[in-house]
């Protein structure tokens, strides 16, 4: 443990050098997230095998509650699909726990290249590089290209997830920012820059906080007429669009024209990782160059398995994604019908906007305590402030009596809410 440099009877009002000159600034930092209602709290809860979307919080007087969850990202529940868990026990038994090293060191298995094949061929690629995460496939690939591309200029999206934003940032190039969704505002930027400059363009299918959809066929059409490389955040769509669950690039028919594809294997797949699919010299070079591929300990073989045994599962069957975007359809339609402030790009992101951190912390508790509905409250730097919301989720085993009861539950709390003068919209 760490001494403190002076006594801890020291008037140090700012020192880092004594743990109350720490303290001053911690509590500083954490005063002020409470004071703007954004602070977050965490509950625990224990997911139930074979029971999805049901599990049970673990109160901090050691109670147990029942819960629904309505927040969650494994969209599809195969988290706890047979295919996914035998996989996994079969990897674990025969390999163990961990990978072992770096995928340098003694870190890629069978496992961890099957993946990748599953992942080059679900998305028509030569090749696919597996990360720890999508944050981390995002910020290393995007941190890495002006390495590979000298004076490479990224052009991105002005909602781009965070980890594209982090790994733009801290690349050391030039970047320009595109109002959201504005093509013709790409276009300026695009014709403004000198032609023979390389090029990428950064942006997302879904914007996971709206649910709105990214323009992908006239951004690749400016891609073509400026020369300019495409880069995709899919992580949102994989599993849940297109005849193989590829992506909303898929759907479209567009992934040929999408040089980098970015996904998740820890929402729609249900287990944990990230990944680029891109032509083979792509992917090696980003192997070769981004530290936080090199440096990073590759995936456990068994969620490797498992990811693997997800991709394959929904490649070849499309009922869960039917069913899913049934679910979510069904749910907007109702709460419209109670007159909830619900934003609706026809994705299944289901955002009820109450515009207030304070408010949306209130109403997720009131959910929790009340109800047994656990959906936790989306504050800034998330999403804009004034437009703090409850994100829901809806999955294929969301059925009736969950639906009831969370129609209910809004229903009811929205109207105390207007009773009592609340206001939960601005």
């Amino acid at each position: 443990m760490k001494q403190d440099k002076h006594s801890p009877n020291s008037n140090c009002s700012g020192c880092l050098g004594c743990q109350r000159g720490r303290d001053l600034y911690l509590d500083a930092a954490l005063d002020q997230l409470h004071e703007e209602g954004r602070y977050r709290t965490f509950i625990d809860i224990e997911r139930q095998n074979g029971h999805f979307p049901h599990a049970t919080w673990r109160q901090a007087d050691g109670n147990e509650r029942p819960i629904t969850v309505w927040c969650g990202n494994d969209y599809l529940g195969m988290g706890q699909h047979p295919a996914v868990l035998t996989a996994m026990h079969e990897a674990l038994n025969a390999t163990g726990a961990g990978s072992g090293g770096t995928r340098n060191i003694s870190g890629t298995t069978v496992y961890h290249k099957r993946l990748e094949e599953e992942l080059a061929d679900l998305h028509g690629k030569e090749a696919a590089l597996l990360f720890t995460s999508a944050y981390i496939a995002n910020d290393a690939t995007l941190s890495t290209l002006p390495k590979l591309f000298p004076g490479l200029i990224i052009y991105s999206d002005a909602l781009n997830h965070a980890s594209m934003i982090e790994g733009i940032r801290r690349n050391g190039g030039t970047k320009r920012i595109l109002r959201h969704n504005d093509v013709e505002h790409l276009r300026e930027l695009l014709a403004a820059d000198d032609p023979s400059v390389p090029k990428l363009i950064a942006f997302e299918s879904i914007y996971s906080m709206d649910g709105d959809f990214g323009p992908i066929q006239a951004i690749c059409d400016l891609a073509d007429e400026f020369g300019a490389l495409t880069y995709i955040d899919e992580v949102h769509a994989v599993g849940m669009y297109g005849p193989r669950g590829a992506g909303v690039a898929e759907r479209d028919n567009l992934m040929h024209r999408i040089d980098i594809i970015n996904g998740t294997l820890a929402k729609a797949y249900g287990v944990m990782g990230g990944y680029i699919a891109a032509s083979a010299k792509m992917c090696d070079a980003v192997r070769s160059y981004a530290p936080g591929f090199i440096f990073t300990t590759s995936l456990p073989p068994a969620v490797a398995a498992g990811a693997a045994a997800s991709v394959a599962h929904l490649k070849r069957d499309g009922t869960l994604r039917e069913a899913h975007q049934t679910q979510a359809k069904i749910l907007k339609t109702r709460l419209k019908m109670m007159g909830l402030p619900l934003i609706d790009h026809g994705s299944h992101i289901v955002p009820v906007i109450v515009g207030n951190p304070v408010h949306t912390k209130k109403l997720s508790d009131m959910l929790l305590e009340g109800y047994g509905i656990y959906v936790q409250p989306i504050n800034f730097p998330t999403v804009p402030r004034g437009t703090e919301r409850l994100r829901f989720t809806p999955s294929p085993a969301h059925g009736r009596c969950e639906m009831d009861a969370l129609v209910g539950a809004m229903d009811t709390l929205w109207s105390h809410c207007a009773l009592n003068r609340i206001d939960l919209v601005g």
